[in-house]
């Protein structure tokens, strides 16, 4: 009886044992998974304070992954030691299963959500180039001078995107609405914001491409006209150039650069200009830098280029920019390529001349290509360049113009390395912010439609003519250079350009050519007030329904002009082609009719006038 009791006591001792060594155990274990969790949590906190930068993040968790996976292994080697020898061989499948399914649904969740959200909103920026592959076809409206309203843009439109155009280069200069300290470089006739976006949403419509152009080096006149600008001129007497090394240079740039792109947060391409770089090294803080810097200009130039293209880049991930191509045709590959220029930009090559030489822009081409460009621009003309104060678009000139163009593109493929973008057929409105105006944009339509119909067919044969005349509802005529019949928008002012520019002026001088006028109605007895009336009889009247006829005619002409055109070009334009000649032509009727009352009277001497 006693060694059964003994043996029912140890029984019950050994089940004790059992009990108290199998529970401490359990509670350590889940001691180290609790552990494991703030491990993760901690990580998450990381993760949260690196938000403010992007770049950073994307490569700390890229980093930090295998050290956390090494991490986690550590603490399951940890738990092991410690479980086995307290358990017996059978409780170990017991541990094992249950160590494994809290382990895994804790690592799993936390790694994916920290790869997927850091890293694809950061790879997505970085895809490869959506650029259109095919060349495109710009036309280039300047608006320094004959802004077209916006109502008008809403009927050419459609017109270009059915001619064969794609995009729009919208040169802003004193057009844009600027805000703030700039608020002093706006026209008072200048787009309003509103204006901006129904130009954007009409360019959209028209699967038309807009990119803006900000000068930002040269033909900066419409800025530094300013007095308040006066100290960032290269030249202290001249408003060309921008002195870059000025204090405040790159504020007024940057400042300007930022609201127009504000205003164009989608646009895929930005033109900064940079062409003409009048009196560049003349200010004194140009001199001190070339001489410390070994005279180096093309440097001076390219340094300030370079920043423009850095802060644009910074500006908007992506963006492509353009920059005329005539300051860097003196300079080496290797001056291009060390100023980093070749990675944020691409050379425009421009020449508007019929009979361009083929291989000196080869040449240029070569030369952008060593210097590590990828791709590369050109530029045509359709109007504005043929003359500085041209009123009547000289056609043919300007389609021999695209003909050389069409042999240049043809030649691309020998460029192994640079890629050709696409042609802007630029349509100066002046050749500076100071100079008078070039022809009116609906009397350059019939050039810009050959001009991009024959890019199209690549050449202006049968098939390219009659799609033009399709299309604005005339007769092309090369050799006299006009389009007769037209009817596209702005057609009247078309004809009534010709007109002007034809008759007035002929007008006039045919009939001071008169017998009687030259006989009798010279300057000379106009200023003594001396004629006989009978021969003014002869002239009088015709001299008056002349200038009635012309005064009709340029009623009509004011309000088809005020259709298109802003107040201040209406004016710019009477002042500049009709007033010299109309004021001529009211003037002598007035003085025949004053002289006429004066019945043959003496002449007035000069000295009893006095």
């Amino acid at each position: 009886m006693n060694k059964l009791m003994r043996l029912i006591v140890g029984c019950l001792v050994i089940v004790a044992m059992v009990k108290f060594f199998y529970h401490p155990s359990s509670s350590r274990k889940t001691h180290q998974i609790i552990q494991g969790g703030k491990f993760w949590a901690g990580s998450q906190l990381n993760v949260a304070h690196n938000q403010e930068d992007p770049v950073k993040e994307v490569q700390d968790n890229l980093e930090d992954h295998p050290v956390k996976e090494k991490t986690i292994q550590s603490h399951e080697e940890e738990l092991e030691p410690k479980l086995e020898p307290k358990l017996e061989p059978k409780l170990e499948p017991k541990l094992e299963p249950k160590l494994e399914p809290k382990l895994e649904p804790k690592l799993e969740p936390k790694l994916e959500p920290k790869l997927e959200p850091k890293l694809e909103p950061k790879l997505e920026p970085e895809a490869p180039d959506d650029s259109p592959t095919d060349a495109l076809n710009i036309v280039h409206l300047d608006l320094k001078g004959a802004a077209p309203k916006v109502k008008y843009l809403k009927e050419i439109f459609p017109l270009l995107s059915s001619l064969g155009a794609n995009g729009i280069l919208l040169e802003y200069e004193d057009m844009f609405p600027y805000e703030g300290e700039l608020s002093i470089l706006k026209s008072r006739f200048a787009y309003s914001p509103e204006d901006i976006e129904e130009i954007k949403t009409l360019a959209k419509e028209h699967k038309l491409e807009l990119i803006p152009l900000v000068q930002v080096f040269g033909h900066m006149e419409f800025v530094l006209k300013h007095e308040k600008y006066f100290k960032l001129r290269e030249v202290e007497t001249f408003p060309n150039s921008l002195n870059s090394l000025a204090q405040g240079s790159m504020d007024l740039v940057q400042d300007m650069l930022t609201q127009v792109m504000k205003k164009h947060p989608e646009a895929k391409w930005f033109h900064i200009g940079a062409d003409e770089v009048r009196g560049l090294g003349e200010s004194e803080d140009s001199k001190r830098w070339l001489e410390a810097n070994g005279g180096d200009m093309g440097k001076l130039f390219l340094n300030h280029v370079t920043a423009v293209g850095r802060f644009m880049t910074k500006l908007k991930k992506g963006i492509k920019l353009i920059l005329w191509d005539d300051m860097f045709r003196k300079l080496s590959p290797e001056t291009v390529k060390e100023s980093g220029l070749q990675e944020l930009a691409s050379p425009m090559i421009w020449n508007y001349i019929p009979n361009m030489d083929e291989k000196e822009i080869g040449g240029y081409i070569s030369k952008y290509e060593k210097a590590g460009f990828k791709t590369v621009w050109f530029a045509s003309a359709f109007k504005g360049a043929s003359g500085i104060d041209q009123n009547w678009t000289p056609i043919n000139h300007h389609l021999q113009n695209h003909l050389q163009w069409q042999k240049v593109i043809a030649s691309m493929p020998q460029y192994k390395s640079v890629r050709f973008q696409g042609l802007v057929l630029t349509g100066w409105q002046r050749y500076e912010h100071h100079t008078v105006l070039c022809e009116l944009l609906p009397v350059a339509i019939p050039s810009l439609a050959v001009c991009l119909q024959t890019l199209k067919y690549g050449s202006f044969e049968a098939k390219a003519q009659s799609e033009v005349q399709r299309l604005l509802g005339c007769q092309i005529e090369l050799s006299k250079n006009e389009c007769k019949g037209a009817s596209f928008p702005g057609s009247d002012v078309y004809e009534m350009v010709k007109k002007i520019n034809d008759n007035l002026e002929s007008s006039v001088k045919k009939i001071l050519q008169n017998y009687h006028v030259k006989g009798s109605f010279s300057a000379y007895n106009r200023k003594h007030n001396f004629a006989n009336p009978r021969n003014l009889a002869f002239f009088k009247d015709d001299l008056k329904k002349l200038m009635d006829k012309w005064d009709a005619f340029l009623l009509t002409f004011r309000q088809s002009m005020e259709a298109i055109f802003y107040p201040d070009t209406l004016e710019e334009w009477l002042e500049e082609n009709v007033s010299e000649h109309i004021e001529r032509l009211h003037g002598l009727v007035v003085d025949v009719e004053r002289i006429i009352k004066l019945n043959g009277q003496p002449k007035v001497e000069p000295l009893k006038n006095r």
